[in-house]
């Protein structure tokens, strides 16, 4: 097993980059194992949005004074930021939305009620997080479409036989989670959307949960889409990116409409920006998408490499210990797996459970983690979540089985 000596960056340094990793919590050392929900801010992130409103703040794209045009300069930045990190094309590509959840809408909405017609298929996935099932079952109920789920076997793999059989010339979207995150499933999506695109279909990711542990390559994965949220990669909230090829964005009509995202307008019409201008009405978070730049900076700087090394080891650690305590039970055991262990404890509630970690510390997530059909197929209420980040240590871990030990004692 690899150890945090065994890193290319000093685990204990990092976490002096991330303030609140040195609270109590219930008067006991913070323990963060929620990081699939949300990760933590490093102190570059924080003092970038300082900085930002110390120092030069003003809006964007309309001033032509000092801090109008600094501001437009370090919004731009964040783009570019974001295009690097995934390998887009151009800039272009690039739209800040407010996360995942708006960028999925913003297709549904502005390509698929434009191009698809009555009788199309949409397909997902059985492991979807709602966000990348809701607007496309609100879609197909519009537009009188298929909308077609993936299935999995019950280690949370999908069956890529079944997907194949699937696929035909009505299938027009393809839209996919890269990692579970309830499971931890990592998906084979570069297989699966070149499938989709011998049919023709567009290939829409939902990277919210591998966009900070992975190196993601857009024009390798063949894919049309990407979304995910800057909260995800240690930004702020409400900050996320929607990355589309040039050609599918030019040819698709604005999600809102108003302020900022106009060429021109009369009383007769209205003229749009040019992408991605068009698709970001009204003042934008500014201070979030600078933030979010100031993240994927950090990242950079340890290295997606390092960091997805170093994750790694930790849930090959975490899982062996788990695997030592006979009353739990792992829901997700692909073998494909990024750092997250859903489990239940027998005779247990989930609920219950994360109430006693609470008390000693330890911050975990229990419920369907917006995966109700994932419970359904496993026949489960709920699990609880432990979710590793570069950030977390053996020790956390080690606390971690303890907590469980301390529940299964309660319970006994």
């Amino acid at each position: 097993m690899m150890t945090e000596s065994d890193c290319n960056f000093d685990v204990n340094l990092v976490r002096q980059d991330f303030p609140i990793l040195s609270k109590q919590m219930n008067s006991k050392p913070l323990v963060y194992l929620d990081s699939a929900a949300s990760t933590q801010k490093p102190k570059a992130v924080i003092n970038a949005i300082i900085d930002l409103y110390s120092n030069y703040y003003a809006n964007i794209h309309r001033g032509v004074y000092l801090f109008s045009q600094l501001s437009t300069d370090k919004y731009e930045e964040a783009r570019l930021a974001v295009k690097n990190y995934i390998n887009a094309q151009s800039e272009k590509e690039i739209i800040f939305t407010r996360g995942a959840t708006e960028s999925v809408n913003l297709i549904a909405y502005s390509y698929g009620r434009y191009f698809l017609n009555e009788g199309d298929e949409i397909i997902v996935t059985e492991m979807e997080h709602h966000a990348n099932i809701v607007p496309w079952q609100q879609l197909a109920k519009e537009k009188k479409l298929v909308l077609r789920y993936i299935p999995m076997n019950d280690n949370g793999e999908l069956l890529l036989d079944e997907y194949e059989k699937m696929l035909s010339n009505k299938t027009k979207i393809v839209s996919v989670v890269h990692i579970s995150n309830s499971l931890g499933t990592i998906n084979p999506v570069k297989y699966i959307f070149d499938k989709a695109k011998e049919f023709g279909a567009v290939t829409v990711l939902d990277a919210s949960q591998s966009i900070q542990h992975t190196k993601i390559d857009v024009q390798s994965l063949n894919c049309d889409f990407l979304a995910f949220s800057g909260h995800k990669i240690y930004g702020p909230t409400g900050i996320g990116a929607l990355y589309g090829k040039l050609d599918l964005l030019k040819k698709m009509e604005p999600y809102q409409t108003g302020g900022d995202m106009i060429l021109s307008v009369t009383f007769e019409r209205t003229l749009f920006a040019e992408v991605p201008g068009k698709f970001e009405a009204g003042t934008q978070n500014i201070e979030g998408a600078i933030g979010l730049g100031a993240a994927i900076n950090y990242v950079n700087n340890l290295g997606i490499e390092n960091i997805a090394k170093y994750e790694h080891s930790l849930l090959d650690y975490a899982t062996s210990r788990v695997l030592e305590i006979p009353q739990v039970k792992i829901i997700g055991t692909a073998k494909e797996k990024a750092s997250v262990i859903s489990f239940i404890i027998e005779d247990v509630h989930p609920h219950d459970v994360g109430t006693i970690f609470d008390k000693l510390g330890v911050a975990v997530r229990t419920g369907q983690h917006c995966t109700e059909p994932v419970m359904r197929h496993f026949n489960i209420p709920a699990t609880t979540r432990a979710s590793f980040a570069f950030y977390n240590t053996i020790d956390d871990i080690n606390v971690f089985i303890n907590s469980i030990k301390e529940v299964i004692s309660i319970f006994d």
